[in-house]
């Protein structure tokens, strides 16, 4: 199953997250088919970025989002 996830990168104590899609089985950080965007929590508004037109092809395609990703999405939509 295809999921939409975030990917943290960035050095120890400042996370920065990718939105990416990616299977299911693999690790977080590890191989992803495509990023969708990206958001930095140390931003203070925090910063989210996404591809709006990416995003909806994926979900039209079947993949399904985490619970966290459905929270930043639900501010954009």
């Amino acid at each position: 199953m295809v999921k939409i996830r975030l990917m943290r990168t960035g050095s120890k104590k400042k996370p920065f997250y990718r939105i990416v899609a990616t299977d299911s089985r693999s690790p977080r950080d590890g191989k992803f088919l495509e990023i969708l965007g990206f958001y930095d929590p140390r931003k203070k508004p925090h910063v989210l970025e996404v591809n709006i037109d990416k995003v909806k092809n994926w979900f039209n395609n079947g993949a399904k989002p985490t619970n966290r990703i459905e929270k930043l999405l639900s501010k954009l939509m």
